[in-house]
């Protein structure tokens, strides 16, 4: 019999992915659940922060895949909840590229040094044509074939230019296994969020369906926020979850919402342990860090205007602060740049300090707009690979990814079930993904503990079905002619006094 503080399912991780699943699990009348989340608030990858007066989104910030002729779930969530979101155009940053080694005057006002417009749209189409040319290749080796094999090899990027060109299409533009899938099911337009209330205001509005809240706040016990869970201990009867500060945990069902870079790390041991399948394809998956630097300057010194809000900077070291972004789109007058780095650069600069990547940076920007712009005032630089609950940023499956891997990526183990947007085929690495990836582990659940129900009531009419069997061929003692048939109570008796069956053969 389950204890009184057993759950039907606990959901370990409070991020998009847990919350959606949380959500159909309570639409399909299973309440007695738990969700455990390892930080102080909820949001998982989606996470913002004041800086500088203004909400920034660290982690997810853009809303991507909307305009298409199907919606995307996200879009109209945001939608719903009157989230404020603004246009978003990276095409634009092909033609705002800054070459330290050009001598090419941006304007009378500005110093800075910029590649012409039209040898930066021709270098960007090479790029464009070799990194294609790159993906075939692969693709036909993956397969098998030697279609590619003599037409001419993709081109190697050497120069400052083809070096940043190279690393928006790959880290941005490519960066995904099957970016195609977003956008042709959702539309190619993208929105940056720009609301006080931050992006996570979407998981807050989601969890008000189900949990108690007051204030703006989540007060449902059935949340526990600062909750690390570092072991599962499964059978086939159930799942023991154990945290960090001692607290023991019983549920029926677990759903394991955490990123795939925990999965990787020794986070969370698994008793019996994962079977090989299941953590060989944890580990084929490759995991993206990216990392947006904020900042604050007294006043701008930097191009706006349409076409302007991304610009480039061409370096010899591939990802250098090469990606930046302005903020007066999302909030004019905040003054805030935003420098993006992936990666190798992301690991190195998380392992510096804020002082030493804000002297980098004010090098890099006074290489491109001149020695006499202002000084930054602050600084914010978030460490997503370094934090032991996110380990990363995102999913990237590597192009000789097969079906089978998706599938074992996505299976459960026992009573314990994955989910996130790692676990999505089609849409991993975005928020949509994880959102639509917990709907459907919710739904998995749903109907898995409809078929332990059908089960277990088989199994009961299994049981009694020789026992009624035996209550037909009694003789009874009874004379009453009211009573239709013996008491359940008696049923004992009669069997220990029928002479047709022994003792040993009624047990049996």
């Amino acid at each position: 019999m389950d204890s009184p503080s057993r759950s039907s399912v606990i959901i370990i991780g409070a991020g998009v992915s847990g919350i959606s699943a949380a959500k159909v699990l309570a639409e399909n009348g299973v309440e007695d659940i738990l969700i455990l989340e390892a930080s102080d608030r909820i949001g998982g990858r989606i996470r913002k922060e004041n800086f500088a007066g203004v909400s920034v989104e660290l982690g997810a910030g853009w809303i991507a895949g909307v305009g298409g002729k199907e919606s995307n779930p996200v879009w109209e969530l945001a939608n719903e909840s009157g989230l404020r979101t603004c246009f978003s155009d990276y095409s634009n940053a092909r033609y705002n590229i800054y070459d330290r080694r050009s001598d090419v005057n941006l304007s009378s006002y500005y110093s800075g040094k910029i590649f012409p417009s039209g040898l930066a749209a021709d270098s960007y189409k090479k790029a464009v044509d070799s990194a294609i040319r790159q993906l075939r290749i692969q693709e036909a080796e993956f397969r098998g074939s030697d279609v590619f094999k003599a037409t001419e090899p993709p081109s190697t990027p050497e120069t400052p230019i083809e070096l940043a060109i190279d690393f928006i299409l790959h880290d941005f533009e490519m960066a995904e296994v099957e970016p195609i899938s977003t956008y042709v099911d959702f539309g190619e337009r993208e929105f940056l969020v720009a609301d006080e209330r931050g992006y996570e205001h979407l998981l807050y509005k989601m969890a008000q369906d189900f949990l108690f809240t007051s204030g703006g706040k989540i007060l449902d016990t059935r949340l526990q926020l600062n909750k690390v869970v570092r072991e599962l201990r499964h059978s086939r009867n159930g799942v023991t979850v154990i945290t960090e500060d001692g607290s023991v945990y019983d549920a029926n069902y677990v759903i394991l919402s955490v990123s795939i870079g925990v999965l990787q790390s020794d986070l969370i041991s698994f008793s019996p342990p994962l079977p090989r399948w299941k953590t060989e394809a944890i580990q084929q998956c490759d995991v993206i860090v990216y990392t947006k630097i904020f900042l604050k300057f007294p006043y701008k010194f930097w191009p706006c205007g349409p076409g302007k809000e991304f610009f480039i900077y061409a370096h010899e070291r591939r990802g250098y602060y090469t990606f930046w972004q302005h903020m007066e789109n999302a909030y004019p007058g905040s003054n805030i740049l935003v420098v993006t780095l992936t990666n190798g650069e992301s690991k190195r600069v998380e392992a510096q300090s804020d002082e030493d990547t804000l002297k980098e940076a004010m090098e890099v920007l006074r290489d491109m707009f001149g020695p006499n712009i202002p000084g930054a005032t602050n600084i914010l630089v978030p460490r997503w690979y370094n934090n032991r609950f996110q380990r990363g940023s995102y999913s990237n499956y590597p192009l000789i990814t097969t079906d089978q891997d998706f599938h074992d990526i996505k299976a459960p183990v026992g009573r314990i079930f994955f989910t996130g947007e790692h676990t999505s085929e089609r849409f991993s690495g975005y928020v949509h993904g994880g959102y639509l990836a917990g709907i459907d582990t919710g739904k998995a659940i749903v109907e898995e503990m409809g078929k332990d129900r059908e089960r277990k009531s088989e199994n009961q009419t299994f049981l009694l079905e020789p026992l009624l069997a035996l209550t037909g061929s009694l003789t009874l003692t009874q004379t009453d002619t009211t009573v239709s048939g013996p008491h359940k109570c008696e049923i004992p008796t009669q069997l220990y006094l029928s002479s047709k069956i022994g003792i040993q053969e009624a047990i049996l």
